[in-house]
């Protein structure tokens, strides 16, 4: 959606190529290192892999079989399409960096794949991986995407995400120092975070070195420990009208070049406790412009940073 209220990602990455692209999520067979042990197990509280990978992504067939799946998903709607393979689920670069190498450049050889975009963790970058992936981001389109998830340290360990704000910070600055275009990702609604906190954290977020941002409700999925918490001793869950104010205010704090790139998430319904807004992506964005239109809200006008 072209919006002047905010700097949307859809205008954005038309703008990158001269032809419509695609992200295509693949699973690369990763875990995480506070699944597997390392720092700690069973990995962030409120997560679910399965909530965000589509039928096509089954990490018992290869990047290149996940890809032509996904390729052929969408050819059918649009059959000029070229295709960004997004490596999404669990940790993207927890691994060697020549296993990592074999699946990027992988990824990269098949066709119509023009790019590629790395979904990962703070604490799960080197200095040996960024000297490769600078060395990609000449030859290709490249996005790092880090999961931040909250700048409030005491939230971070509620979640059992197991890496700090300051980690976040220093990845990201790494990142970017590298020319690498650098996203992430946050979570409004963490339990123990109110409007108030969110809001506080807008201006934190906004002097990270990140080109895109990612914004997720809080949701609560079956079987997670979040959900057997919620169950215990429930905390607030916004209702659409709240967070489409919290949105509202929130970008209003964000610096006005950010791209964002998206402000909900919906999982399947079977899977999802709460919220039951029963909203697509695209309707909620709807009612979001339609809000920020009325209120005369842009993104930027309270940024202090």
């Amino acid at each position: 959606m072209n919006t002047p209220y905010y700097n949307d990602y859809g205008t954005w990455i038309r703008a990158q190529f001269p032809f419509r692209v695609q992200k295509i999520s693949v699973d690369a067979g990763f875990t995480c290192p506070n699944r597997d042990g390392t720092i700690s197990t069973g990995g962030c509280t409120y997560c679910d892999n399965r909530t965000f990978n589509p039928a096509y992504c089954n990490r018992n067939r290869s990047i290149s079989e996940q890809l032509e799946d996904g390729k052929q998903f969408f050819a059918r709607k649009y059959p000029d399409m070229k295709y960004l393979a997004y490596f999404q689920a669990f940790t993207n670069t927890y691994s060697s960096v020549a296993r990592l190498r074999s699946l990027y450049e992988e990824a990269l050889s098949v066709k119509d794949v023009v790019g590629i975009v790395i979904g990962t963790r703070p604490d799960c970058i080197s200095s040996e991986l960024l000297d490769y992936l600078e060395e990609l981001n000449r030859r290709t389109f490249l996005i790092v995407e880090y999961g931040v998830e909250s700048v409030n340290d005491d939230t971070l360990r509620r979640i059992n995400r197991g890496h700090t704000f300051l980690q976040s910070q220093r990845a990201i600055s790494q990142t970017h120092a590298r020319g690498i275009l650098t996203g992430a990702h946050i979570i409004l609604g963490l339990p123990g975070e109110d409007v108030a906190e969110s809001l506080r954290q807008a201006s934190a977020i906004s002097r990270l070195d990140i080109d895109i941002l990612k914004i997720h409700q809080m949701q609560i999925i079956r079987g997670t420990r979040l959900a057997e918490e919620f169950e215990r001793q429930p905390f607030p869950i916004y209702r659409i009208d709240e967070y489409i104010q919290l949105i509202a205010n929130y970008i209003q704090r964000l610096r006005e070049d950010l791209v964002l790139e998206r402000f909900v998430s919906q999982s399947p319904k079977e899977m999802l406790i709460a919220p039951q807004w029963g909203l697509k992506n695209f309707e909620f964005t709807n009612l979001l412009v339609n809000h920020l239109k009325a209120s005369g809200i842009r993104q930027g006008q309270l940024a202090e940073f």
